[in-house]
């Protein structure tokens, strides 16, 4: 869902559209961020999608309970004490002191409980804490209590989660709503606050410093401590056209742009007012979603014979370039990179290709010729050279490929139907993340395989399924460790997803704005220089 890492949402599409914006004074448009996200914004509901895009915007408008620090450890957040019984059965929460919704209404225990609640219904670690909840109250405004039948040791990383979709607080009055349903209002207690009437589908999204936002104390760490703006005003400014997007940073009508192409840095390199910084240490990860529901990806074994027959390292090239340095074509499950990365199963990637071989396999496995329609997203570079590689790959492998180019927010509300190709579904489509979303299978929304219950694709796989439920109840990283390479054979054998290897991107900004914090602190990790 190209999605990606680094700050968020949409603005105006082209240099003629910034001319078109809101003209503002000297003094204002210093205080203003002007900002290229990786695509528009269409949906808002930062529980409803796992669009990156939408993630970020929800960083800025909502707190978090918890935080992230650059160590991957939760800290508390919005959170001022909490204590765990011997036990490990029930866990109480105090919030912080003069914590208050952009409406002027405190935020409450309850409200946290809703949002729990919303939240866990739709995000897969969510899911598995919810099924060991006992019951969750709010005996008075600043507590709220989680009472659980059987331990869930991973519960403060469920409450700091950032991949999408992040754990973050709203008012009860809109958490109660149904997690299948989108929500319309947007009320948070973050450091910004959402503009709506500036709001131009396809252009514009604009958000403002919320006065009434108390920073915890201690030091800025990834998504955890003091979230300290530096700007009155945040502009998304939403450029499809890669050269539009490099001439606006070039020229200085932008300040910021998420995540240029890699073919593109070489032209920042000789523009002394461009900085080009790593986007994030551990990288961006591929994946390519198959349709579990219909034929023909509703067949293990037609799943398998693709998985032999793709190249990580074509995927890699066409997205990240030539230079092997900034890629990896050897991944399997988890980041690499973290602990939970392993080689089980791995000959699968790595073995020799073997088109002819895959053609038949493809054929004995059961594919009739049935109709594939794979998404592809034009807004995205990554995703759309991720799409050209897999779309080449399937008609040499003799596919009937209907291949269906739109915007990436067309992509992202298409990909929810279950309905079959013929009644406006889909087979297949590409995606990235960022790679802290794939460090063990509680943050790794893409394991789940429980039907319905899982993520886009709906997989139905017990093995993989009963694996990753027992991580939670490994006692030690020994133990964690074993279980990992257990999914991992299982993924590599099911293939609920193509494993597309890993690469590293890069944000632009201008010199005028000091060097972000991280790829999701945009809005509070900088300030004008």
């Amino acid at each position: 869902m190209r999605r990606r890492h680094l700050m968020g949402a949409a603005i105006a599409g082209s240099g003629a559209a910034l001319l078109a914006r809101p003209a503002l004074s000297q003094g204002a448009a210093a205080r203003t961020l002007r900002f290229v996200p990786q695509t528009d914004l269409t949906i808002l509901d930062p529980v409803f999608t796992t669009a990156y895009v939408t993630r970020y915007r929800g960083l800025a408008i909502y707190d978090q309970l918890f935080g992230l620090d650059s160590d991957l450890r939760p800290q508390p957040q919005m959170v001022e004490t909490y204590e765990n019984t011997d036990d490990g059965l029930t866990w109480r929460f105090r919030l912080r002191e003069g914590l208050l919704f952009h409406d002027g209404e405190p935020v409450r225990g309850r409200d946290c409980v809703a949002s729990i609640r919303r939240w866990a219904s739709r995000d897969s670690l969510g899911q598995v804490m919810l099924a060991r909840v006992a019951e969750m109250t709010a005996p008075d405004d600043r507590t709220f209590i989680i009472r659980l039948n059987r331990r869930f040791g991973p519960m403060l990383d469920a409450l700091a989660k950032l991949g999408p979709p992040a754990l973050l607080i709203m008012p009860e009055r809109i958490a109660s709503a149904d997690g299948t349903t989108q929500i319309r209002e947007t009320v948070g207690s973050g450091p910004f606050r959402f503009v709506a009437g500036e709001r131009v589908v396809g252009s514009r999204v604009v958000y403002e410093r919320n006065p009434a936002y108390r920073p915890r104390e201690g030091t800025p760490s990834w998504a955890a401590g003091p979230k300290i703006v530096g700007f009155d005003r945040v502009e998304w400014v939403v450029m499809p056209d890669p050269s539009t997007a490099a001439s606006a940073l070039r020229n200085g009508e932008v300040d910021w742009w998420e995540n240029p192409a890699n073919d593109i840095l070489p032209t920042f390199a000789r523009t002394r007012d461009v900085v080009l910084k790593r986007a994030s240490p551990l990288g961006v990860f591929g994946t390519g979603i198959f349709n579990t529901l219909h034929p023909p990806f509703d067949k293990p074994a037609v799943r398998r014979a693709v998985l032999r027959a793709i190249s990580q390292a074509d995927f890699m090239t066409a997205v990240a370039g030539a230079d092997p340095s900034l890629w990896r074509a050897d991944m399997g499950v988890f980041t690499p990179g973290s602990p939970l990365a392993n080689r089980a199963g791995i000959e699968v990637i790595t073995a020799p290709r073997d088109i002819e071989r895959s053609r038949r396999e493809l054929r004995e496995a059961g594919y009739n010729g049935e109709t594939v329609v794979m998404l592809a997203p034009s807004d995205q570079a990554p995703l759309a050279a991720l799409a050209e590689v897999g779309h080449d790959l399937f008609r040499r492998l003799g596919m009937n490929v209907d291949y269906r180019v739109s915007d990436w927010g067309t992509v992202v509300q298409r990909r929810a139907s279950k309905e079959p190709v013929e009644r406006g579904g889909w087979s297949f489509f590409h995606t990235t993340w960022n790679g802290a979303d794939g460090i063990n299978p509680g943050v790794a929304t893409f394991l789940r395989a429980n039907g319905d219950g899982a993520w886009f694709g709906w997989p139905s796989i017990p093995r993989l399924d009963a694996a990753r439920t027992a991580w939670f109840d490994a006692p030690d990283l020994d133990a964690q460790k074993r279980i990992a390479e257990d999914i991992q054979r299982a993924v590599l054998e099911e293939v609920p997803y193509l494993p597309s290897g890993q690469y590293f991107s890069s944000t632009a900004y201008r010199r005028t704005i000091s060097e972000p914090l991280s790829e999701i602190t945009a809005f509070w990790g900088t300030r004008r220089v």
